[in-house]
């Protein structure tokens, strides 16, 4: 059988994984490509460092040129991370006409463009099926299996960290801060956590996301991104009374010149499949012209789903090598030539409903106020909650919205929260659901 020789840049926790899964899966792996997959060479700056894997004859370098200037090398895995050197690394590997396989979202967010255009100079291939949704063969869906659909919309939770957080503070009550401390400890959040319970990790998939779906440019600046960490059990509890979940959401649709791309908490009914998505679990619902809604569950993380998402790609560019052919299938899933530059829709255009809710002194006409000031920005209510006095004399006001303008809410809580009866500031949940008005 054919040898081909892969590489492995950084051989931290995914890196391991992946030389692990090589080394375990060799003769499975050797069965179902029909070529030998050789782990030749793991570089990384800390070479002494026992990973707990038997590597044999592969060898381990603190030099990373020495995979890129290796032309025995048929496959670069990039599993360093970052938006700096990662970069450098993938473009000299590409450069080198390496076939390349990452899972480095950020860099594929911020810089996806770039590379896919270096590696279509090169005739090489691109591959990042581990970049979003762990193990759930997210990309491979849109890239392949759905290629007879127009993809109308999607909606995932994408950042198994936020997901157990709003898990825990929805199944046991605790404050945010406990809850990511929860985190913290098991391992699913970082000991800097902001990339994820502020949204950004999750946007970066979405930027992703919406290349493959729509054959538009990967643009993650224009995404609106917003986290949990305002997310109370307060909130949580009322959502539970209206019948809604609150999740953060991934949320991409097509329109008929523009795509809508945000990430926030967001409120779902019950009946949505991903409200019932708990812990640290991920999953996508995907609704296109053809299939209707399809589902994908599973692992967003960790050390073995992410290694076999990665091993995917190897597999699939070891068979285009085994075949003689580069590039059988576009990078982004459209051929370069024919992706835009399709705008996404400012978040200020948006119509959707809204759940709303204010702390406000007990005092007669408040809620008339507030209503008055939501009538003169055309924000038509659909029910009204007063709840009883809490002990520091305030009294909670709950409302869900029809469907209205983004604008039109912003400017309305920005009055509202100048109303002297009124304490702190407004929150708002966006709902997502399809509704007849």
């Amino acid at each position: 059988m054919k040898t081909i020789n892969i590489g492995i840049l950084g051989y931290g926790v995914v890196g391991a994984g992946v030389a692990k899964l090589l080394k375990q899966k060799k003769q499975l792996l050797e069965s179902r490509i029909g070529a030998v997959l050789n782990l030749k060479t793991i570089a990384d700056i800390d070479i002494t460092t026992d990973r707990g894997v038997e590597l044999g004859t592969t060898a381990l370098v603190s030099d990373a040129t020495v995979i890129i200037d290796d032309p025995e090398i048929d496959i670069i895995v990039e599993t360093i991370g970052g938006e700096t050197i990662a970069k450098e690394f993938i473009l000299k590997a590409l450069e080198n006409k390496k076939h390349v396989v990452t899972a480095n979202k950020a860099l594929l967010a911020s810089c996806g463009n770039d590379l896919v255009r270096t590696a279509r100079k090169n005739l090489v291939d691109l591959a990042f099926e581990a970049s979003c949704g762990g193990c759930m063969p997210i990309i491979k869906s849109l890239r392949e299996s759905l290629v007879a659909n127009d993809i109308k919309a999607m909606s995932a939770i994408l950042n198994g960290t936020c997901n157990y957080i709003l898990t825990k503070i929805s199944k046991d009550g605790s404050e945010f801060e406990n809850a990511l401390k929860d985190a913290q400890q098991l391992g699913y959040a970082e000991a800097e956590p902001s990339l994820d319970i502020d949204g950004f990790d999750t946007a970066h998939k979405l930027a992703i996301l919406n290349s493959l779906a729509h054959g538009m440019e990967i643009n993650l600046k224009d995404i609106h991104v917003e986290g949990i960490r305002n997310i109370t059990p307060k909130d949580i509890e009322f959502a539970k009374e209206f019948g809604y979940t609150i999740k953060l959401l991934a949320i991409g649709k097509i329109h008929e010149n523009h795509v809508e791309a945000r990430v926030h908490p967001t409120m779902i009914p019950d009946s949505n499949p991903l409200s019932h998505v708990d812990s640290s679990m991920n999953a996508i619902v995907i609704d296109a012209d053809a299939t209707g809604q399809a589902m994908l569950y599973g692992h967003g993380a960790g050390m073995m789903p992410t290694a076999s998402a990665v091993l995917s790609d190897v597999a699939d560019i070891a068979r285009n090598i085994i075949s003689g052919t580069k590039r059988r299938v576009p990078i982004l899933g459209y051929p370069e030539d024919n992706i835009k530059p399709i705008p996404i829709l400012p978040m200020d255009e948006l119509y959707t409903r809204y759940y709303l809710r204010f702390e406000a002194q007990d005092h007669p006409g408040v809620l008339a106020k507030i209503s008055g000031i939501l009538g003169e920005n055309n924000i038509s209510i659909k029910s009204v909650h007063q709840k009883g006095r809490k002990t520091n004399g305030n009294v909670p006001i709950v409302m869900i919205t029809h469907i209205a303008k983004e604008a039109s809410v912003q400017d309305a809580l920005i009055k509202i929260s100048k109303i002297d009866s009124v304490v702190g500031s407004p929150v708002v949940i966006r709902i997502e659901e399809t509704v007849q008005e």
